[in-house]
Parts: C-alpha cells; sequence; structure tokens
C-alpha cells in the first residue's frame, strides 16, 4: 500500500494522546489530583493530550479528497469501523475535555467523568486498528497483532510522554511512570517483532495466473500500458524499493524500541528531563518510521496484475 502521511500522523498522534490521558487518569485515580501542584500538572498535560489528539483528528482531513463531506464518514456505524472510528475519536476528545474540566472544579463527577473517558479511550483503540485487521484481503494487517499493537504502542509512547512531562511539572511522578514507559516500550518492541515474523512468512493466497485468469506456467508484464499513471498504481503500492523497507525496518526497531528503553533508563536514574525528552523525541520518530511500513508492508493483491509496478 502506499502510505498516507496524514493518516500516520492521525494514528501516532492520537495514540500518544491517549496513552498519556490513561497515565495521567491512573495518577488521578491513585490521589494526586488532591493536592494543587498534582492538579495542575494533569491539567497541563491533560491539555497536551487533548492537542495531541486534536492534531490528529486536523491531519486527518489531508487525506480527505472532499473534507465538507467528513461528517458523511459516520454514517455507516453499523457496519464499518472507519465509522465507529470517527464517531469514537470526538467522543474521547470530548470526555477529556470534560474530565479537564471536572479536574479543575475539583468536583466530584471527575472520577465518573474519567471513567467514560477510559471507556471512550479504549474503544478508539478497538476502533482504529480493527480499520486495518478487518481488511481480510490484506494478510500483513489481518491479524490478532494488528489488535495488540496499537493499543500497546500507543501506551508506549503516551508513558514515555507523562514520563518527561512529569520531570518538569511533577517529580515524583517519574519513578511511576518510567517504569511503566519502559515495560510497554519492550512489550510493544515485542509484539512489533513477532508481527514482522509473522507476515515474513506469509504467502499469496493468489498467483499471477489467477489474477488475470491465463494459466500460462510464464507470465511477465512487460509494460504498463494505458493503465500506466493510473489510481491504482499510485494508491495500493508505494513505489520504493525492497532495500528501502529493509532500512526503514530497522529504523523504526531501533528508533521506537531499542534507543528509548536506555533513555529512559538513563532519565529516572537521574531525573533529568532532557534524557527523557529526548527518548519521548527518539521513539515518536521511530513511530513515525513504524507506521510507514505498516502501511507499506501491505501487499494489495491488485499488484500481481501490475507487476511492471510493484
Amino acid at each position: 500500500m502506499n502510505p498516507a502521511y496524514s493518516v500516520i500522523f492521525l494514528t501516532t498522534l492520537i495514540g500518544a494522546g491517549q496513552g498519556l490521558f490513561l497515565a495521567l487518569f491512573g495518577a488521578h485515580l491513585a490521589g494526586v489530583a488532591d493536592v494543587d501542584s498534582g492538579r495542575t500538572f494533569i491539567l497541563q498535560a491533560g491539555s497536551v493530550a487533548l492537542l495531541l489528539t486534536a492534531a490528529g483528528l486536523v491531519a486527518s482531513f489531508f487525506h480527505l479528497g472532499r473534507p465538507e463531506r467528513a461528517w458523511r464518514s459516520a454514517t455507516q456505524w453499523r457496519t464499518s469501523w472507519l465509522s465507529r472510528e470517527v464517531i469514537a475519536l470526538p467522543a474521547f476528545m470530548g470526555g477529556l475535555f470534560l474530565w479537564l474540566l471536572a479536574v479543575a472544579a475539583d468536583g466530584d463527577a471527575a472520577l465518573l467523568i474519567g471513567l467514560l473517558t477510559v471507556a471512550a479511550c479504549l474503544l478508539l483503540f478497538v476502533c482504529t486498528a480493527m480499520v486495518y485487521a478487518s481488511v481480510r484481503f490484506l494478510q500483513e494487517w489481518a491479524s490478532p497483532f494488528t489488535l495488540v499493537n496499537y493499543p500497546l504502542l500507543g501506551l508506549a509512547s503516551g508513558l514515555t510522554l507523562a514520563t518527561a512531562l512529569a520531570a518538569w511539572g511533577a517529580p515524583p511522578l517519574v519513578a511511576a511512570y518510567g517504569p511503566l514507559a519502559i515495560v510497554f516500550t519492550a512489550l510493544g518492541g515485542i509484539s512489533r517483532a513477532l508481527s514482522l515474523r509473522r507476515n515474513a512468512r506469509l504467502k499469496p493466497k493468489s498467483t499471477l495466473q489467477s489474477a488475470i485468469g491465463i494459466r500460462h506456467p510464464q507470465i511477465t508484464q512487460r509494460a504498463m500500458g494505458f493503465m500506466g499513471g493510473s489510481f491504482n498504481t499510485r494508491e495500493f503500492f508505494h513505489g520504493r524499493a525492497p532495500g528501502t523497507l529493509r532500512h526503514v525496518k530497522t529504523g523504526f526497531l531501533v528508533g521506537a524500541f531499542v534507543l528509548p528503553l536506555p533513555l529512559l533508563a538513563l532519565g529516572v536514574a537521574s531525573g533529568a528531563a532532557a534524557w527523557l525528552a529526548l527518548a519521548f523525541a527518539v521513539q515518536y520518530a521511530g513511530l513515525l518510521a513504524e507506521r510507514w511500513f505498516f502501511f507499506a508492508q501491505a501487499n494489495h493483491p491488485q499488484n500481481l496484475y501490475y507487476q511492471a509496478v510493484s
């Protein structure tokens, strides 16, 4: 598939925002908001989570041919995971906003609103993952690993960001967030490595012969003909060489999972915000590469037909 950068930023930004919210709600449950400094930290970091999800929502509009008709994408919620995601995202954002207001007011409703927002957050993780896991003809996506990886990577980036923010606004929370960020980063790396291993063993269900209905044993496409430069050839293949994919895969494994671990460990041990900020920056860059690879690795069956491109 040809990765759309708007969707790459959408999924990584909202994932980090969701993970950051869950980390903050955990602190709320632990009573951090009972003191003024803790409440201030939750409000400031929660605003960052809201900004991340809003930025992801804005990024999604760049993938639409007719943005003014975006509302129509929510009409098929009974059958479409994309429609459900379109509904779940603003529901999560609205819940997050109301939760922050309740925390600021120190009201009794903050806990209930927070729990409802957690439900919306988890639903959004499921909907986002199922948009891709439900596409059965793309074998690289149609896997339980897709459903597992989206929440794990969101939690990893959100907790890493929470740790970095805590180093500035609530240093005692670094000792709680840091180890969790390390654990979820490691779990995300293991899960993603297992998914790569699975995808490497996949065998196409179709052949060139079945794609065009000709059973000759030796078929080779020599030219694209009048279909050159069509929607199919632009949208369903990334156009990069196999070597590029190998480099991107190595880069995201190192950037998203390997390097953040020692940076987080250094930051937690020293309490230095700079190390923790660097850990998040490196990890987020790695997750951008991971998401690009996630889309590019999916081999659309139509590429059997357009061999001169794929």
